[in-house]
């Protein structure tokens, strides 16, 4: 039993980080239709631009709103380049195919920026455990967990409380109606491709410690992230915590119990499952449109 315990508290510190990157899909999807391909690199970013800044002497938690504010910058920078050209001539394939290419742009600029290695990043908080219900729990993970549920929280107020937020709720109910009452979708479509990657180098600059960092950590995260926001629904915020807690657990217990070699196919299995029985997602409310 406290083994499981150990397994499971470690399985939601990880599935918290999947939900934090599959948030950033459905930002994107909410508003534009369309999705950032590139949201791991986006997080592999933010990670070595935060490992850099703390090697030249920034503070761990000054340097983490300036990680988000070049995560921001790069996403706005993605969407203005390759999906804004994409949906004016409402081209399907031509912002995946943007987004994907460049995901690898920025992969191979940090393999000669940073190079090919992975590098250790230094941890803020003790990296000794702490006894809760007889399992061993890193600070480290705690912070995950906080720190993921409190960005949620926080783009969730947002987008209820303020009037820029409420733009953004306008043009993810109709696009349409949203620009006939004077909202400029196309800044609100850029602002959430922005706010897509502000949250994937967040999550990047938390999982970092407890990982080591280099340019190609962010693929299978991203591709998991998805995994993640395709099982909870695309449009449910609570859908995509659930999603990341329950493939967050089945992994560390299939690579504990089973073999770390299989760890990557409980989530796997899932997805076909929910994409044959719940095309929409677990919490995820399907769409009649009408031509």
């Amino acid at each position: 039993m406290q083994i499981l315990t150990q397994l499971v508290f470690s399985g939601i510190a990880l599935g918290m980080i999947y939900a934090v990157i599959a948030f950033g899909y459905q930002l994107t999807f909410s508003t534009s239709d369309t999705l950032n391909f590139g949201q791991g690199d986006a997080l592999m970013l933010g990670a070595l631009v935060g490992l850099t800044l703390v090697g030249h002497g920034v503070n761990y938690w000054l340097m983490i709103p300036l990680v988000c504010l070049f995560g921001a910058l790069q996403g706005a920078f993605v969407e203005r380049i390759g999906v804004r050209p994409a949906i004016k001539i409402k081209s399907e394939f031509g912002w995946i195919m943007s987004t994907i290419a460049l995901g690898i742009i920025f992969k191979n600029v940090a393999e000669n920026v940073w190079g090919r290695d992975d590098l250790k990043f230094p941890s803020p908080l003790p990296e000794a455990p702490i006894k809760i219900l007889g399992a061993n729990v890193l600070p480290m993970e705690i912070l995950v967990v906080v720190g993921a549920l409190l960005m949620m929280l926080a783009v969730e107020l947002f987008n209820r409380r303020s009037i820029y937020g409420r733009a953004v709720v306008a043009t993810f109910n109709d696009r349409d109606a949203a620009k006939l009452m004077g909202i400029n979708t196309g800044l609100v479509i850029t602002f959430s491709y922005a706010l897509s990657s502000l949250t994937a180098a967040f999550a990047g600059v938390l999982i970092a410690p407890l990982t080591l960092t280099g340019a190609t950590m962010g693929a299978v995260l991203g591709l998991k992230a998805f995994a993640v926001a395709i099982i909870g629904g695309l449009t449910s915020g609570m859908g995509i915590i659930v999603g990341g807690i329950i493939l967050g657990i089945a992994e560390t217990t299939t690579g504990f119990y089973l073999s770390t070699g299989y760890k990557d196919v409980p989530g796997l299995v899932l997805l076909l499952i929910v994409l044959a029985l719940k095309p929409a997602g677990l919490f995820g409310k399907t769409a009649i449109k009408k031509v």
